[in-house]
């Protein structure tokens, strides 16, 4: 007799697949960068501040999603933005000057783009305690598996079809999916049935943990500020990389899709990133796999900087990879652990919107430094720097205890 699923874990599953498409669709941007240049002739920086924008908003719009699904629920918000991000991809189909790119990518995908984050990680912290980190783990594998496949088949969609084919069968697609997607997502199981197989809480302190820091007192603590300085410098780094490295590895005189391949690379081995982050979560803490992934990012961004052949830019995606996986997989658990899950979806959007501000102006201001000195070099200095910053932040961040008694990990 088959077994069917649980609640949970077709939750598990929704909350990947949203990841997977949502950032998969953001991440493609890089390979549209190169045809972008040879049709209309514009400078990177100009190009890069399609996907800055849509980052910023993104990160904008998801302050008022978290806020809504904490009193509504995924459903209507996942809907409605998957609508959005469809229209954003069809809008891009028909561009032919910057502002229709701003207007079409920037500001439409990326209101369309604000639940993906915000959701998925929200409705995962409400289902799971004890298993929280790898069940965020999983679904932010979600995230390393649309950046390996979404990349490559627009690429594939390119060199068959053009780039504005391309853009519009990926967006519609994606759209079609997550809309069915919504209709089933529930945004903690008091929403639903009982089921026998659902987690209970595993220890009066994670019990505890759900009732969460009051908000004020979230907002006048120091960690909560001093976490949300951290994430913009620190998805200001991650997000250059992510949106300049196929520019980079093309001017290095590799092909598209090999270039492309680069990308992928990061993707692919950032499952493994994610993965592992979640496991070693729940035994050490969000805190310890953020210092984890600071060494490994710092590692790999002295290495790009050395990179002149395919060989090296592929190993350096590879180890990128498990860092870029393990920090998106840390940041929601890290806001669960801290300030509790009452209010996650308002502090969570609040500390990811920082993250897509410094998400939004890294690649902007790298792709102007390109212009300007014709090279990254100075571009991968600076993000070496920020890192260092970003990681002695980490170091200063300091437990908060709420009335209750409530203690984060650390």
């Amino acid at each position: 007799m088959a077994v069917l699923p649980s609640s949970a874990q077709l939750t598990t599953a929704f909350c990947f697949t949203i990841q997977a498409l949502g950032v998969g669709t953001y991440i493609a941007f890089g390979v549209f960068f190169n045809p972008l240049m040879e049709e209309f002739g514009w400078p990177r920086a100009a190009i890069a501040a399609a996907p800055a924008t849509a980052f910023f908003v993104m990160g904008i719009f998801g302050m008022v999603v978290g806020r809504l699904n904490d009193s509504f629920g995924p459903r209507l918000l996942l809907t409605g933005t998957a609508l959005l991000l469809g229209a954003g991809c069809a809008l891009m189909t028909q561009v032919s000057s910057l502002g229709g790119l701003y207007l079409s990518f920037g500001l439409v995908f990326g209101m369309g783009l604000s639940a993906v984050d915000v959701l998925a990680l929200t409705t995962i912290a409400r289902w799971f305690t004890a298993r929280r980190g790898l069940m965020t783990g999983i679904v932010k594998a979600g995230t390393g598996l649309g950046q390996f496949v979404v990349p490559l088949a627009a690429s594939a969609l390119i060199v068959q079809f053009g780039w504005r084919w391309a853009i519009g069968i990926v967006g519609l697609s994606v759209a079609v999916i997550l809309i069915v997607i919504a209709q089933f997502l529930r945004r903690d199981p008091g929403e639903t049935a009982p089921d026998p197989e659902e987690e209970a809480p595993a220890s009066p302190t994670l019990q505890t943990a759900a009732s969460g820091v009051p908000l004020m007192r979230v907002f006048r603590a120091a960690p909560f500020w001093i976490l949300c300085a951290m994430n913009l410098i620190l998805v200001s780094c991650l997000m250059v990389v992510m949106l300049h490295i196929v520019p980079y590895a093309r001017d290095r005189g590799i092909p598209a899709i090999p270039a492309a391949g680069v990308l992928s690379t990061i993707g692919a081995v950032s499952i493994l990133g994610r993965l592992a982050g979640g496991v070693l979560i729940d035994r050490l803490g969000s805190k310890a796999v953020m210092h984890i992934g600071f060494c490994l990012l710092l590692g790999s961004l002295l290495w790009l900087q050395l990179s002149d052949r395919p060989v090296m830019l592929y190993l350096f995606g590879a180890v990128y990879g498990l860092a870029h996986g393990s920090f998106f997989t840390a940041i929601s658990p890290l806001a669960a652990e801290w300030f509790g899950i009452r209010h996650h979806g308002t502090v969570f959007g609040i500390v990811a919107c920082f993250g897509t501000t410094g998400g939004a102006a890294g690649p902007v201001l790298a792709g102007h430094l390109f212009d300007v000195t014709g090279s990254y070099r100075l571009s991968f200095l600076i993000l070496t720097a920020l890192a260092l910053v970003a990681w002695g932040m980490l170091f200063a961040l300091r437990p908060l205890r709420d009335p209750q008694g409530f203690l984060p990990r650390i």
